[in-house]
C-alpha cells in the first residue's frame, strides 16, 4: 500500500496578498507632517533629521520639507529637509 500520508497544512495555503512595502516619497519630492516615506521590514532605512520611526520599522515625516537619502557610518538614513 503506496501512498502518500497527509502533506500538512503548509501545502494547502494559497498566495498570499503582497505587504505593500517599499519607499513611498523618493529624494527631491516634497513631504508633509505625517506622510508615510517608508514602509518596511526591519530597519534596513533609519530616520535622520525630521523623520521618526513607528513600531512596525514605518518612517514618516515628522516635518514638512524635501525629502534626502544619505548615507552616514555605513547605514541608509533618511531626512526631511525644511526648505
Amino acid at each position: 500500500m503506496a501512498h502518500t500520508k497527509a502533506g500538512g497544512s503548509t501545502r494547502q495555503k494559497g498566495n498570499r496578498h503582497g505587504k505593500r512595502l517599499g519607499v513611498k516619497l523618493f529624494g527631491g519630492q516634497k513631504a508633509q507632517v505625517g506622510s508615510i516615506l517608508v514602509r518596511q521590514n526591519g530597519s534596513k532605512v533609519h530616520p535622520g533629521e525630521g523623520v521618526k520611526m513607528g513600531r512596525d520599522f514605518t518612517l514618516y515625516s515628522i516635518t514638512e520639507g524635501l525629502v534626502k537619502f544619505i548615507r552616514r557610518q555605513g547605514k541608509k538614513l533618511i531626512t526631511v529637509v525644511s526648505t
